[in-house]
């Protein structure tokens, strides 16, 4: 409690001390008990020099000894002189002891008293033409000397007198020596309770800043607190917020931390090493804070300001908001990565719904297609599909008609890179770095790139690329979104081509590659629902069993299969041709009357019978249906062709027959 009264007292008194009005004796016991100590001594040269000027400006006019004075450290070092000899007479170099010898100075510090030596007393020879006195200074309160006052004056005109007025002198410089001890003495504690308020107003901004830092979720507001405080803190220096390459901010003095740029190697070291960093140069003091995080560290607070403007306080100050941004953005970011994560997540699993919707290829690519557009906000997108015969990629869906249906090995541009890595890529800028060449980056002047291989089981099975025309698009975020997205997509991917392959195999005779005939009758039946007419040729192998016992089954299958060639070769695209059974073959033409249908199956009968090895016919019965018969079915349709074969046979073979 008592201590806790006396620096309450101190305060009290140190707040009337700096009103400059107050005068010495109006001092508080306290202070002027405050005392030199020997430990002191080795530091007080400043203090008496400056302490024997003041007295010297206060007796300036009064003649004192008309002799030459000077103040002396208890170690024998001269202090000061004053007053000058008369013109051509010998003056001292120095007024230290080893110069003067056993003088009255070296007396008066041993005995402790006014002490008088005559001129004649003296050994050192130059002084045999000085009478010196010498008066020690005492301190206060411990009585121990501080310092000598001396006077040397002509041979033979030193009195008693002069010692008495040397003393009074010696009262007067003690006076000035005090009145100089205690400016230091409360000035070291003025010095003290301001550096101590300012430490108090740093805590304070500091809580306050962090507590507004706290209650931001929003990174965008979290870092204009912090430049915004800066600003109002220092508003001398200049501050910049350098960020990771993996967040793009609006504000302006917020720049990313580019690594290669050859002004940011302080920066550098300090986001690398995440410690703070300085450096001086030319008049500017230059300061790099790491804004650091649990988890690492987000970026560097550059701070360039006048040398000299920064104490320890004020970088310690600044380390602390530095680390209490980091702790903020962390917060932040890591908040906002869990909004986006959870809309990512909402996202995977409305995409994979709406993928794993459809099994049809195309309509999965287009769909696939118009999203990534729209989650990525580019401007074009292409998906391709490995194909393993051809061991090239094959542009299934763009929004870029000029590559549809392309093809591209597997070491061209980045289908080329991916296939080898099996990595995805992010390309920020295609014109300033252009590591492979792309058709697709060159048709739509994009800039930047976001791809990824499509992969199952480890292996490529396709490729997705997004480009945008504006350089820097895409994100880390994007980077790792569409890293998982590709999985997805691949996988539906792969299960459309299954699907789709499965159904090739059902419907589709493994032997001669035509239809199946119940895919047949449902396309025939499908189209009559929509179409208005349409006609069927149905064509026989002639002697066929004669050819298997002749040649074998093998050759038999072989016949086939040179049929059914020459068939798909000689009809249209939207025609459909089936293996009716056995060595029974059959041709649907939609929209196609008699007339047209007889050339057709003329020309099939021709080339069967000129270019078969071994040499067979066919026989041929064609039928047709109108919308205005009385009876429109694929029953129908069936069976007045077969008739029509029937009679074909009958006739002869290797001919055609209208039913």
């Amino acid at each position: 409690m008592v201590t806790k009264r006396k620096t309450q007292q101190q305060l009290d008194i140190l707040e009337e001390l700096e009103n400059p009005s107050r005068t010495r004796q109006q001092l508080p016991t306290w202070l002027q008990k405050q005392d030199l100590t020997e430990a002191d001594l080795p530091y007080i040269h400043t203090l008496l020099l400056s302490s024997f000027a003041d007295w010297l400006e206060e007796v300036d006019g009064f003649p004192w000894l008309g002799g030459q004075m000077a103040l002396l450290h208890p170690d024998g070092t001269s202090i000061s002189a004053d007053g000058l000899l008369e013109e051509n007479e010998f003056l001292p170099v120095s007024w230290s002891a080893e110069a003067i010898g056993p003088t009255a100075a070296n007396t008066a510090l041993e005995t402790c008293r006014p002490t008088l030596m005559r001129a004649e007393e003296h050994l050192f020879v130059p002084f045999k033409v000085f009478d010196s006195i010498a008066v020690p200074i005492f301190t206060r309160t411990t009585g121990f000397p501080c310092a000598v006052l001396t006077c040397l004056l002509p041979a033979g005109t030193a009195q008693a007198g002069d010692l008495k007025l040397l003393q009074a002198a010696a009262l007067h410089v003690r006076s000035c020596i005090y009145r100089r001890f205690e400016n230091l003495f409360v000035g070291g504690l003025l010095r003290e309770r301001k550096l101590s308020k300012k430490e108090e107003s740093r805590r304070d901004i500091l809580f306050e800043v962090m507590r507004r830092l706290n209650d931001h979720i929003d990174v965008e507001n979290v870092l204009s607190e912090v430049l915004d405080s800066l600003e109002q803190l220092y508003p001398i220096c200049q501050a910049d917020l350098f960020l990771s390459q993996d967040y793009n901010s609006a504000n302006q003095k917020v720049k990313p931390l580019a690594f290669h740029l050859k002004d940011m190697d302080l920066c550098k070291s300090a986001f690398v090493e995440g410690i703070i960093r300085e450096e001086r140069s030319e008049g500017r003091h230059e300061l790099a804070l790491p804004l650091s995080g649990k988890q690492g560290v987000y970026g560097v607070l550059r701070l360039d300001l006048p040398e000299n403007e920064f104490d320890e306080a004020d970088i310690s100050f600044l380390t602390m908001l530095a680390g209490a941004a980091g702790a903020a953005f962390e917060k932040a970011r890591l908040h906002e990565q869990a909004n986006v994560l959870v809309g990512e997540l909402r996202l995977i699993n409305e995409l994979t719904q709406r993928l794993n919707s459809s099994l049809k290829l195309s309509d999965t690519m287009q769909f696939a297609s118009a999203e990534l557009l729209n989650i990525f906000k580019s401007d074009f997108c292409c998906i391709l599909q490995y194909d393993a015969v051809s061991h090239q990629f094959v542009v299934m869906y763009a929004n870029v008609a000029e590559i549809i249906g392309e093809t591209y090995s597997t070491e061209y541009g980045f289908c080329g890179v991916m296939w080898s890595t099996k990595e995805p890529i992010i390309l920020s800028d295609y014109c300033s770095a252009t590591p492979v060449g792309s058709k697709l980056m060159d048709v739509t002047n994009s800039r930047s790139l976001l791809a990824s291989p499509l992969l199952l089981n480890g292996e490529v099975i396709g490729a997705v690329l997004i480009t945008k025309r504006e350089p820097n698009h895409f994100s880390y975020d994007n980077y790792k979104l569409l890293q998982v997205l590709s999985a997805h997509l691949g996988l539906a991917m792969s299960n459309a081509t299954l699907h789709a392959e499965v159904r090739r195999m059902v419907i589709t005779d493994n032997l001669t590659g035509l239809y199946a005939r119940h895919y047949l009758n449902e396309r025939i039946g499908r189209k009559q629902l929509r179409d208005t007419s349409g006609s069927l040729i149905v064509v026989d192998i002639d002697h066929f069993k004669k050819i298997n016992d002749t040649y074998g089954h093998q050759v038999g299958d072989d016949i086939l299969i040179q049929v059914s060639g020459i068939i798909r070769t000689s009809i249209r695209d939207s025609d459909i041709a089936a293996r009716w059974g056995g060595e029974e073959l059959a041709i649907y033409m939609p929209l196609l009357g008699l007339e047209q249908t007889e050339r057709v199956a003329e020309r099939i009968r021709h080339r069967v019978e000129t270019e078969t090895n071994p040499q067979v016919t066919v026989s041929c019965g064609i039928s047709e249906w109108r919308i205005a018969d009385d009876k429109v079915s694929v029953e129908s349709l069936f069976y007045k062709a077969d008739m029509a074969l029937y009679e074909a046979k009958h006739h002869g073979r290797n001919c055609i027959v209208v039913g």
